[in-house]
């Protein structure tokens, strides 16, 4: 087996193990709710996700300066909006998003659980959203979701008034 195969089957093999974590669950459930008229129907949860993968080629494409497209808008809103659903299975309190967001990509969002922010993330670049992979995907939905997870659990009082 060549070397580039062998990247290619270990790179499947981490994207097979992202999609059974938590955050990557809670994800696709919210895009296959998204699906309205089962357009979806029988799609593999991994090529449902395929719009949250942005190659280094096809950042590159895309330019430094530029207005988020709709669709970009609302990815990156599924996005926190599941890392706030996997927060709340993890902890069972309710972490709600809130994201405010310039016509030109920058903006800011917000996780909170009763009083708590749980989540604060300064957004710059909206237009080139997305992930290498489905394992960046899951690593970076992962990575909140944990951070928030043990901000619940340093101030569990806040959080749940």
């Amino acid at each position: 087996m060549t070397p580039t195969a062998v990247l290619k089957k270990t790179a499947a093999n981490d994207d097979v193990d992202a999609m059974e974590t938590p955050f990557m669950k809670c994800l696709v459930r919210l895009m296959r709710a998204q699906d309205t008229y089962d357009a979806w129907e029988g799609r593999s949860d991994a090529s449902i996700l395929t719009d949250f993968i942005v190659t280094k080629e096809q950042r590159r494409e895309i330019p430094i300066i530029g207005d988020p497209d709709p669709d970009v808008l609302w990815r990156l809103e599924i996005f926190y909006s599941a890392v706030g659903l996997a927060i709340e299975q993890e902890t069972g309190i309710m972490a709600s998003p809130m994201m405010k967001m310039s016509h030109e990509g920058f903006g800011r969002v917000l996780l909170t659980t009763g009083r708590l922010v749980v989540v604060l993330k300064t957004l710059r670049d909206v237009h080139r959203f997305g992930f290498e992979n489905l394992s960046k995907l899951a690593e970076a939905g992962n990575k909140l979701v944990q951070d928030a997870v043990e901000m619940v659990g340093k101030f569990p009082d806040v959080a749940k008034y």
